[in-house]
């Protein structure tokens, strides 16, 4: 049974950081692209980073671009996403997804997702 399990979500100010980690389980971590999406109520899920297999080539949305890293350590199947400077607009529920082999930009091709985690930005 594949299971992914995202933790490191809060309440933070503006300007402050948060580092979200998922932990992957039942899978073959190694031949999955990995990647954070996040959803606003009465919104679709919108993609915020992703990492290659290789853990070298990463993805970002122009809107988190300088501001959040994504990083992942194939030895413990995790992935995680650290994120600075953030602000008001970053508030939302973030998800861990897994594809596997390719990296694509569209939610609807992940084969994976955690259950996601609250980040809440206050201004």
């Amino acid at each position: 049974q594949v299971q992914l399990v995202e933790s490191g979500g809060g309440l933070v100010q503006a300007g402050g950081s948060l580092r979200l980690s998922c932990a992957a389980s039942g899978v073959a971590f190694g031949n999955y692209v990995m990647a954070w999406f996040r959803q606003t109520p009465g919104k679709g899920r919108e993609f915020v980073a992703a990492i290659r297999r290789n853990g070298v080539s990463t993805y970002y949305a122009d809107s988190v671009k300088g501001r959040f890293t994504i990083s992942r350590d194939n030895t413990k199947n995790t992935v995680d996403l650290q994120m600075n400077s953030l602000n008001p607009e970053d508030t939302a529920v973030y998800y861990c997804a897994a594809n596997y082999l390719q990296f694509v930009r569209d939610s609807r091709q992940y084969d994976y997702w955690g259950q996601g985690t609250q980040v809440t930005v206050s201004s």
